[in-house]
């Protein structure tokens, strides 16, 4: 239960997931963000408008799965890093998941790493396909990496193997 150990709950997670069907279109965005706090840097962020605009700054981010593109503009901007990109189209068998990533070492493309579920254990390997890390993001990587498919909802993050 989230306010007692952190982790989110099934129930929790299925609230903010996008439908099947839109996974099937390609990258979206999902906000992760369980609980009412001030904060609305995706809202601002998001050039295309698919993230509901807020009534109040203390509510949770809605993304409007129908506009978003997965561009991923959101997650760096997320002090929370709690906004990942999904796109289950990246092949018949694997999907890519993006991940905003603030710790040294930036891990390479083709490096195979350590995926980490939202309870913090690892679930499998992962390949990282990609790593965005522009001045304009802030210090904030946005690493994408190659699942299973089966483990695109689980995966929240990632371990350098090596790296204690």
């Amino acid at each position: 239960m989230l306010p007692k150990d952190g982790i989110a709950t099934a129930e929790d997670v299925a609230q903010v997931l996008p439908s099947q069907e839109r996974l099937a279109l390609g990258p979206v965005a999902i906000a992760e963000c369980f609980q009412n706090i001030p904060c609305d840097p995706c809202y601002h962020s998001c050039k295309r408008g698919a993230i509901k605009e807020f009534t109040d700054i203390n509510e949770r981010p809605q993304i409007l799965f129908d506009q978003c593109n997965g561009c991923g503009t959101c997650m760096s901007r997320c002090p929370g890093l709690a906004i990942f990109v999904v796109d289950a189209t990246y092949s018949e068998t694997e999907a890519v998941v993006k991940i905003p990533y603030e710790f040294l070492p930036i891990p390479e493309v083709n490096e195979i790493v350590t995926a980490i579920n939202r309870a913090g254990q690892a679930i499998g390997d992962a390949k990282v396909v990609r790593v965005q890390n522009t001045k304009v993001q802030d210090r904030t990587a946005i690493v994408w990496l190659a699942v299973p498919k089966d483990l695109m909802m689980e995966i929240r993050h990632f371990k350098v193997k090596g790296v204690q």
